[in-house]
């Protein structure tokens, strides 16, 4: 079974499209079940990855980690050769409408959502409510679905719509711009 995975993640490893690797592990029966409109960045097949389940509306960034389990059993059961225990495993939902930001770590027997946003760095170790914004380690609350959506309807004019990010790249007049915003901000501060 290892090896199939391994297969899978290598075959996962030349699909560049987040978009298109949710359709091959779709495809593959590789998660429990995938919703609509979820994209996931990373390329490494979690272990117990049947225990994973997305809904709709989902984005995954980069290096994020689905543990499932945790192998403590091996250190106790030679701490304690006279009990016997056993690996624990757990499932993971993401509900719809969340984004999970890269190198975050969520763990077994938690879930997502719906309208929530972990940030990057993350390691998730309990449910993340509905509308909130949890960030850290571990992970707690920083802020409201709600309001972040507000903020972001107020940049919506951040930059020209003809200068907007296109297949992964900006245009030279794009950095320049957004330079002198960032240069702006940290000369008020």
């Amino acid at each position: 079974m290892q090896v199939k995975r391994y297969w899978l993640m290598v075959r996962m490893a030349f699909i560049r499209n987040g978009f298109r690797r949710v359709e091959f592990a779709k495809k593959k029966g590789i998660y429990d079940g995938i919703g609509e409109n979820v994209m996931i960045q990373s390329r490494k097949i979690p272990l117990y990855s049947r225990l994973i389940r997305f809904h709709n509306n989902i984005m995954v960034a980069s290096n994020v980690i689905f543990l499932t389990h945790d192998v403590t059993h091996n250190i106790l059961n030679k701490a304690f050769p006279d009990k016997k225990f056993r690996e624990k495993i757990g499932c993971i939902e993401i509900m719809d409408n969340v984004f999970i930001g890269a190198n975050s770590i969520i763990l077994n027997n938690v879930r997502i959502g719906p309208n929530a946003i972990v940030a990057a760095g993350s390691v998730v170790t309990k449910d993340v409510l509905e509308n909130t914004i949890v960030g850290g380690n571990p992970a707690r609350v920083i802020g409201t679905f709600d309001n972040y959506v507000k903020k972001r309807v107020l940049d919506l004019n951040a930059y020209p719509e003809d200068l907007k990010p296109k297949d992964q790249r900006i245009k030279k007049e794009l950095a320049v711009l957004e330079w002198e915003k960032f240069q702006n901000q940290k000369t008020k501060n």
